[in-house]
């Protein structure tokens, strides 16, 4: 068992991953999972990049891609501002290293299993991969890069958390067989402390405004919400997911 700190996007913002995330590792039974968009927007991809660099080796920390990342991996870029040759590079050797991986498995210590992604597994998308009936499952399959499905619109780099996600599932024939975690978009401006949903996302849905999560339940799975919407300076306060006494299935 171990305590897992699962960390929404950082967009650049290296002072909000020293601040909140690494003093959590002196704790040697944390492991850290980053779903991805650690670059652009913010003052300082390269000192984020640095941090992760530092603590990847260590086995206590895994990092996933988000769609940021993929524009150096092969898809068309569409963030106006590039990050330095050498940060690209870095990008790539993890990638071909599978030091960055799509997706993992954890177990909760309920018992919930939750697939984590950077922008979660809609239904077309779990109907794609055949129908994997357990997170690990689905984990699995991610983790071999199915191509077309990793670079789709509303693949598990780019759905959209109301639309894609939570809208695919409520209107499946199906329930989701396991819970989800991801970040790369919400279905709130915390910023106006606002719901940006319909309202049967809404209605099965709660937020928690200080650490910028929300949750939402459909057909007894829970899909959460981490990212912090940190924006070009850093949010002033958010908290990754924390797991304790859970399990990394893969």
């Amino acid at each position: 068992m171990v305590r897992l700190l699962i960390v929404g996007d950082v967009g650049g913002c290296a002072d909000q991953l020293q601040r909140v995330v690494l003093p959590a590792l002196d704790d040697p039974d944390t492991v850290v999972i980053q779903v991805g968009d650690l670059i652009d927007r913010g003052p300082d991809s390269a000192g984020v990049l640095a941090i992760v660099r530092e603590h990847l080796p260590t086995g206590r920390w895994i990092q996933l891609i988000g769609n940021h990342e993929a524009q150096y991996l092969g898809i068309e870029p569409f963030w106006p501002d590039r990050i330095a040759d050498a940060d690209a590079d870095l990008l790539r050797r993890w990638w071909l290293t599978d030091r960055l991986r799509v997706a993992c498995a954890v177990r909760a210590a309920d018992g919930e299993e939750f697939l984590v992604t950077h922008a979660g597994l809609t239904v077309d998308a779990w109907r794609d991969l055949d129908e994997p009936v357990t997170a690990t499952t689905a984990a699995d399959l991610l983790n071999t890069r199915p191509e077309p499905l990793l670079w789709h619109d509303q693949g598990p780099l780019w759905a959209e958390a109301g639309p894609h996600l939570y809208g695919s599932w409520l209107d499946a024939p199906v329930g989701p067989p396991f819970g989800q975690i991801h970040g790369h978009s919400t279905i709130v401006s915390y910023q106006r402390r606002a719901w940006a949903c319909p309202e049967r996302i809404r209605a099965r849905s709660t937020v928690d405004w200080d650490s910028r999560h929300t949750t939402t339940r459909i057909s007894g799975a829970r899909f959460i919400a981490i990212d912090p919407k940190h924006g070009r300076t850093g949010a002033s306060g958010w908290a990754p997911l924390i797991l304790d006494d859970a399990m990394l299935l893969t």
